[in-house]
């Protein structure tokens, strides 16, 4: 089917970003999930490609690409496993805060890293104590002179380990009222004094996509180092929520698509009863309905990206995208795993993984209650 966002130079493109992976990342994926860890050596490679914040101003090294390269970079490395996603977690949620809010010194200082694989990113938002729920973040960054002190805790925070700057949500004023307008965000570079990784967490899918907790304790950055203005930092997040949520879904669609492959496949060479697997009535509907699914799913979110790149505001529409598409991969996975019956269960398919992988979409990017809540409201209720 012809997708309407992306045009030949897009998809011309996507053949190099395979040929990539296919040479440089399915070969090592099993390392690296044992690993916990994609190795700083790929995210080089991958620069080299321009594969790596691509859409960054070419005067900051970056190649000034639209929107459309995202979403075949995302779906491409999607196909290979979802735990190699630090990469577009680094393009295409971390970069666009400071591409829109740094000021000219910051873009100079951090853009120029961004796109070489010299610089790993991540952005620290869940606590302990405090996940969907942005507002009641603990972490405070208090004003002495020139910097400001940084205290608090972050958990599951993706690229964690391997981050060599990080952008901190905070409290600058633990006063306010209400409690979003005193949050702010700050950027801390590795090595910062006070501020500690913990080990990478031990995660039930998504080996490979290295998450960890981190410490901060009495951190001091330089005023400088704080993003955009102090007390906005809510508003900051509220305003790139919508692409961080429109990736995931995009993301959950290339992991439908590829589950449905990977089992027509298997289903086409299984025999069962004298016969394919793939001639029994029960297993042409579940497949009928799952690549029904995944198209109207994929027309949805096709369109949303193109009312995204026009810069409109589709946050509610996006909520929808969220849920729906996380809920369909969960539910694919389930079913696929159950038409490779007991060989589905064997870690040495494919599926096994896909399993596993999929069970935190509908949790990190906003927990699908939330994204539920947020379509309520702008229904009235």
């Amino acid at each position: 089917m012809e997708r309407k966002i992306l045009t030949e130079e897009h998809e011309i493109f996507r053949k190099s970003v395979r040929k990539f992976l296919e040479k440089e990342a399915i070969p090592n994926l099993e390392k690296w999930e044992s690993e916990k860890q994609v190795p700083q050596s790929f995210w080089r490679k991958a620069a080299e490609q321009g594969f790596v914040a691509p859409a960054v101003d070419e005067k900051y090294g970056g190649l000034g690409a639209d929107f459309g390269y995202a979403v075949v970079i995302a779906e491409e490395f999607e196909k290979v496993a979802s735990g190699i996603g630090g990469i577009g977690l680094h393009n295409d949620i971390v970069i666009p805060y400071i591409e829109s809010f740094g000021s000219d010194e910051q873009k100079e200082r951090w853009l120029t890293k961004a796109t070489t694989g010299e610089m790993i990113s991540a952005i620290a938002m869940t606590e302990p104590g405090t996940g969907s729920d942005l507002a009641a973040v603990k972490t405070t960054a208090v004003k002495d002179g020139d910097s400001y002190i940084i205290n608090g805790e972050k958990t599951f925070i993706t690229n964690g380990y391997s981050a060599n700057l990080v952008i901190v949500v905070c409290k600058t004023d633990t006063n306010a009222n209400p409690p979003h307008k005193g949050m702010s965000l700050l950027i801390v570079e590795e090595g910062a004094v006070g501020f500690k990784k913990g080990k990478k967490l031990n995660k039930v899918g998504q080996h490979s996509n290295d998450t960890s907790e981190l410490i901060f304790e009495d951190v001091r950055v330089p005023k400088e180092n704080l993003l955009g203005e102090e007390g906005k930092g809510f508003y900051y997040l509220m305003e790139k929520l919508q692409q961080e949520r429109l990736m995931c879904s995009v993301q959950s669609l290339a992991s439908v698509q590829r589950m449905i492959d990977i089992t027509m496949d298997y289903v086409s060479e299984r025999k069962i009863f004298g016969q394919s697997l793939s001639k029994f009535q029960n297993t042409q509907f579940k497949l009928a309905e799952m690549q029904t699914q995944a198209t109207i799913g994929r027309t949805f979110v096709d369109r949303l990206v193109a009312e995204h790149v026009e810069g409109n505001n589709v946050v509610n529409e996006v909520s929808m995208a969220k849920w729906w598409t996380t809920d369909l991969a969960q539910n694919v996975a389930v079913e696929c795993m159950q038409l490779h019956g007991g060989y589905g269960y064997m870690e040495e398919y494919e599926i096994a993984r896909r399993y596993r992988d999929v069970g935190v979409n509908s949790i990190y990017a906003g927990a699908n209650e939330v994204m539920k809540v947020i379509i309520a409201k702008k229904m009235g209720l």
